[in-house]
């Protein structure tokens, strides 16, 4: 059992209905990560879900606030909501710079996923906005500068590179579709565990004391098929990555 933090995967929904003369305005709070919710608890970990829209303020801002994890997920959060807590946007005032503190905590033994989405890795727009930082420096990936991401509307496979490995043992060794992933470029002395065509899908790496890991698709729709979403795989595959990341799967204990 692990003890993880995922922040983000989810957001805020603003529409207007509008019924002849009278319209109406309303918002509703999307989750994106259920089924990963789900699949993780299935498999004993205890995972804490920081919504996107509490990230700013309350994400951890010390080590020893991190340290209550063995692994930190960010998806589809972007490095704003990291790096600008109410204290500074709003107050003007100085504060940890969280991915300086992430960094930090990796090297003397935690352990970051960032898994694939739109305020992923560089994302839409470039607007995530990763690349270059101390996040970049711990992930198993470099991150091109612009919009990186690949959208594949009629389907793209990951393909096992390393069936022996026991985040992916037992794995299909080709996947079901997934609908879209960010291009990413694996450090020399990282271990591409899955690709798509020639680029890495999923790729570890041993940082200092910890681990990080980088998942290039989403955990949850669209990038993720209704087939993958339902794959026997999935909650298998994630519930490895996990155990691998805090070093509680069976084989290396």
């Amino acid at each position: 059992m692990a003890r993880v933090l995922l922040a983000g995967e989810s957001w805020i929904n603003s529409a207007t209905d509008h019924k002849g003369f009278d319209p109406f305005p309303h918002t509703q709070l999307q989750i994106g990560c259920t089924e990963l919710l789900a699949a993780l608890s299935e498999r004993g970990h205890q995972v804490t879900h920081l919504r996107s829209h509490d990230v700013a303020d309350l994400f951890p801002q010390e080590q020893a606030e991190l340290d209550r994890f063995e692994v930190v997920i960010l998806s589809d959060i972007g490095a704003n909501s990291l790096l600008l807590s109410p204290r500074v946007f709003a107050e003007g005032k100085t504060a940890p710079n969280r991915l300086h503190l992430l960094r930090d905590w990796v090297r003397a033994g935690g352990s970051l996923l960032m898994a694939g989405g739109y305020l992923s890795f560089q994302g839409f727009q470039a607007k995530a906005n990763y690349a270059g930082t101390a996040i970049e420096e711990v992930l198993p990936v470099n991150l091109f500068r612009w919009d990186d991401r690949v959208e594949t509307p009629e389907g793209s496979r990951g393909e096992v590179q390393d069936s022996a490995h026991p985040i992916v043992a037992g794995l299909d060794r080709v996947w079901p579709p997934l609908l879209g992933y960010q291009q990413l470029r694996a450090k020399p002395e990282a271990e591409v565990l899955v690709r798509i065509g020639e680029d890495p899908l999923l790729t570890v790496w041993e940082y200092g004391q910890g681990r990080a890991a980088a998942y290039a698709s989403d955990i949850s729709p669209h990038w993720a098929s209704a087939e993958f979403m339902v794959w026997a795989g999935y909650g298998q595959l994630f519930g490895a990555l996990i155990n691998w990341l805090a070093r509680t799967d069976p084989s290396e204990v």
